[in-house]
């Protein structure tokens, strides 16, 4: 089932309008890192081209959820991520809800398309994207 029709069956959270619950793990799982840093593996994957699947922006806690198939993950060793599988849930805004202070969906195919899991390591690998992560912490050790 695509995240699109997910979102569409999904129930509401605490009956918050515009909110639902995903079950993570059905024929997709979720890759979670920093805004800043998936943003940036973002801009690279649109520009070489690369199909990207659903992105969700997290605004309050300042993170980006990339949806590739279930089992492709495979090793995120030295990466800033989290893999999200079976037993996890997401909160989500619904088809109808953008919203500056929630964020939203970046990505949301309107087919089944996922992020290549591969392509997504690449991208995090990228030069430009871990400049930023060497960044980020040397910030942290200020």
């Amino acid at each position: 089932m695509s995240v699109r029709d997910a979102l569409r069956s999904a129930p509401m959270v605490s009956d918050v309008p515009g909110l639902r619950l995903l079950k993570v793990g059905d024929g997709w799982d979720l890759v979670r890192t920093s805004a800043e840093i998936g943003l940036l593996a973002l801009a690279y994957l649109r520009a070489i081209g690369a199909a990207i699947g659903p992105v969700l922006y997290d605004g309050p806690n300042e993170r980006l959820y990339y949806a590739i198939a279930t089992g492709t993950a495979g090793s995120w060793v030295g990466l800033p991520v989290r893999h999200l599988s079976t037993s996890s849930w997401l909160v989500a805004p619904g088809l109808e809800l953008l919203d500056d202070w929630f964020g939203g969906w970046c990505e949301l195919p309107d087919d089944d398309t996922l992020t290549d899991a591969h392509t997504l390591r690449t991208a995090l690998q990228h030069p430009y994207v871990s400049a930023a992560q060497e960044e980020a912490r040397s910030d942290t050790c200020l």
